[in-house]
């Protein structure tokens, strides 16, 4: 390592597609750029791919054809409107809370229309799997989801508010993840 550089010795190489996101092993165990955050988040996206439970037809009727086709279709446009987040974020793009260092703030496309369009394309995606499978088990992540994308969000954006001077303007007039839901939209 060039003695000159200020990138740990522990962190992925720069060149690397993890390059610049921040993650190391110390930040898994002491949590300092949010990585209990990202790990609830990707444990609670990742309980999705158990089977329903109760499956719908333990309740002596079979789940309705629309409502699970009507998933498929929000999880299919979630899938979309996270691609397009990923596409805008660009160079900013990082999984945990707190922003890379020097990183633009996006307020365009899908940052025009919310100021956390991946988690919002998270939470349609989960919405989609549970009307999908009629699951009461799913229904549970999506709420328990919501609760850590929420608590994620807004410990971005006090960090945006430190660095991005024209931010609390921004959130003022733009919704967080979900417009008029307490939890999901808290302009002032």
């Amino acid at each position: 390592m060039d003695p000159t550089s200020t990138r740990s010795p522990k962190s992925p190489p720069e060149g690397s597609a993890f390059g610049g996101w921040g993650l190391s092993w110390g930040g898994w165990f002491d949590n300092r750029r949010g990585e209990w955050w990202l790990l609830a988040q990707l444990a609670l996206i990742a309980a999705h791919l158990l089977p329903p439970w109760p499956a719908p037809g333990s309740w002596g009727f079979a789940w309705p054809l629309p409502l699970a086709l009507l998933g498929a279709a929000l999880f299919v446009a979630g899938l979309v409107l996270a691609a397009q987040a990923f596409w805008l974020l660009g160079p900013s793009l990082t999984p945990l809370p707190d922003p890379k260092p020097g990183a633009a703030l996006v307020t365009t496309g899908a940052y025009g229309r919310c100021r956390h369009p991946l988690y919002q394309a998270i939470l349609i995606c989960s919405l989609g799997v549970t009307l999908a499978f009629g699951s009461l088990l799913h229904l549970a992540l999506l709420l328990a989801l919501g609760a850590v994308l929420g608590g994620k969000a807004r410990r971005e954006e006090r960090q945006l508010l430190a660095i991005h001077p024209g931010y609390a303007a921004y959130r003022a007039t733009t919704a967080a993840i979900v417009p008029c839901l307490p939890w999901l939209d808290w302009r002032r």
